[in-house]
């Protein structure tokens, strides 16, 4: 898993409130189990029109968005199903954090397993963060997880609570695999005594 240390880049802002993973990522998606991929079908049923083409209207097919690794969203993001593989296309597509009001639960932890950094904030930050977001390509954010605050690009910044233990998974990139290796030589050494103890 990628380290979330300081990303810096425009934020989409998408204002819509309970998001849910049917509509982050359709359930015609869900035939494979790769992470990788998925990216096309973020919002596909609002990305394309009904031939396939792109519609012109929705933020991240507009120029100044294409390439945001921030969403800013409205309240109750990732509700619905329990699917992993909505971070996942979030990830594919390039979005490395999520801001919003609230997140459904199975979302919101899903999102630190996979490196996405999910914030929640206060109605009124996340009207300030939408307003920096509706500036498009002249204004970037700046989420800096170390410090745990959002930086706007008039100097403005938000600070946000996170669980200490996720803040250190983010920050050094380890998912249940990571942590796992982590301990490794504890593991080999315990795994050698038993293995003594079995002969013995």
């Amino acid at each position: 898993m990628d380290k979330f240390t300081v990303l810096e880049s425009v934020a989409a802002p998408l204002r819509i409130i309970n998001v849910d993973t049917d509509m982050i990522i359709p359930k015609q998606y869900l035939k494979t189990i790769k992470r990788t991929g998925l990216g096309k079908g973020l919002f596909s049923e609002m990305r394309y029109r009904e031939d396939g083409t792109e519609n012109p209207d929705f933020v991240l097919n507009q120029p100044a968005y294409r390439k945001a690794q921030v969403l800013v969203a409205g309240d109750n993001f990732g509700c619905g199903s329990s699917r992993e593989h909505a971070p996942w296309a979030l990830l594919d597509f390039g979005i490395r954090c999520v801001i919003s009001t609230s997140f459904a639960d199975i979302f919101y932890n899903n999102c630190f397993q996979n490196g996405i950094l999910p914030i929640t904030v206060s109605a009124e930050d996340l009207e300030k963060l939408f307003d920096d977001a509706e500036r498009g390509a002249n204004a970037t954010l700046t989420v800096d997880l170390e410090n745990q605050e959002i930086r706007g690009p008039d100097g403005g910044r938000v600070k946000f609570d996170i669980d200490p233990f996720r803040k250190h998974c983010l920050l050094n990139g380890l998912d249940g695999i990571g942590l796992t290796m982590e301990k490794a030589k504890t593991i080999d050494t315990y795994e050698e005594k038993l293995a003594e103890r079995a002969w013995a």
